[in-house]
């Protein structure tokens, strides 16, 4: 396959995740660069032996060799520049969140034409446990589902010597906080494992910025949600039950689990268990027995290397991702109902 000649605008921590995974994937060619600060551009362009680089973001887009596009920068500039690209004739590969909200999306729907694009909080599901998952929930082996849950704290750990990007935890750059910063993984995790079955039709919410006794942790005016529960009503009458914290005075832990009426199973989206699964399996003769279900290996390529890859391959062959803007259009207007609810202190119907 002739590898997809691939532009990347955003040179900081997430951009250079990008550059260094496709240096090392085959079926694209980093071409160009762009970022606005000089010394992120050129550090990621010597180090990765990068010869065209621009300052805008905008003047890379006009590069006629450019055929597709990762844009790893804020998220309060990315739709306008999703846009040009797609009027540029450009593919495109979108950091998360996927917008600052759901109408963005389907502007960017709108404007996409035939063109690939896909959105980063695809990548957690390209591993071979989030594949095995599926592949159970799909086969009926659960029975209805009936419960989802997902309730991950990150317990606050020693002030660090240099605070997170102001942009982080800052609603009118980002859109929001932990939410978008590691709830987009988490919903879209959900959601695709369960192959998208589940429709989310009423929330009700909480959020909470960063307690006091950690504010010297973050940057000075952070006004986004550091922590986020949700009760989900589906539209069969399934519940998802959802929480993600940081900067949290509890233990680090994570709990992932899908109830159905016959079995259930136990899963971890990230983190050295990953690629275990426990399946509760019920009789009505001797209860409960649980069973560990493993991959017979990793998947050929994880991650982003596994986004990529479908990515490059879904341009030349004409078809579409393994995951596309529709699906990041489900988790964003979930998002925003999360935050209406939280805002306004009742249930919300999500659109």
């Amino acid at each position: 396959m002739e590898p997809v000649a691939l532009g990347i605008i955003g040179c900081g921590v997430i951009g250079r995740r990008h550059i260094h995974t496709a240096s090392e994937e085959p079926s694209v060619k980093i071409v160009a660069l762009a970022d606005l600060v000089p010394d992120k551009l050129r550090d990621a362009a010597q180090q990765y032996g990068i010869e065209t680089t621009y300052h805008e973001g905008a003047d890379l887009l006009d590069d006629p060799r450019v055929e597709a596009v990762i844009l790893a920068f804020p998220t309060c500039t990315r739709t306008e520049m999703a846009l040009r690209a797609f009027r540029k004739g450009k593919h495109a590969i979108i950091e998360k969140p996927i917008a600052m909200n759901a109408g963005e999306v389907e502007q960017m729907i709108r404007a996409r034409g035939d063109l690939v694009a896909v959105c980063g909080s695809t990548r957690m599901r390209f591993s071979a446990s989030a594949q095995m998952a599926t592949d159970l929930v799909s086969s009926g082996a659960l029975g209805e589902l009936r419960v989802v849950t997902c309730r991950a704290t990150n317990a606050a750990g020693a002030r660090a010597k240099s605070i997170p990007p102001e942009w982080r935890l800052m609603t009118a750059l980002n859109g929001g906080g932990i939410l978008v910063n590691w709830g987009c993984y988490d919903l879209d995790y959900l959601l695709g494992i369960t192959n998208w079955a589940l429709k989310p039709r009423l929330v009700l919410s909480k959020t909470w910025t960063v307690p006091p006794l950690y504010e010297s942790h973050v940057a000075p005016g952070s006004d986004a949600e550091t922590h986020v529960t949700a009760m989900i009503l589906c539209e069969g009458g399934q519940i998802i039950n959802y929480e993600r914290s940081e900067y949290t005075s509890a233990r680090t832990e994570a709990r992932w689990q899908i109830i159905g009426t016959s079995r259930s199973m136990r899963l971890h989206m990230v983190g050295e268990h990953e690629d275990l699964i426990l399946l509760d399996e019920g009789s009505s003769e001797t209860g409960v027995a649980s069973r560990e279900l493993r991959p017979a290996g990793k998947a050929p390529k994880e991650g982003m290397a596994g986004q990529l890859e479908d990515f490059a391959r879904a341009i030349r062959e004409h078809r579409a991702p393994k995951t596309g803007l529709e699906q990041a259009l489900v988790v964003q207007r979930l998002t925003d109902a999360i935050y209406a609810s939280a805002a306004q202190g009742v249930a919300v119907q999500v659109e």
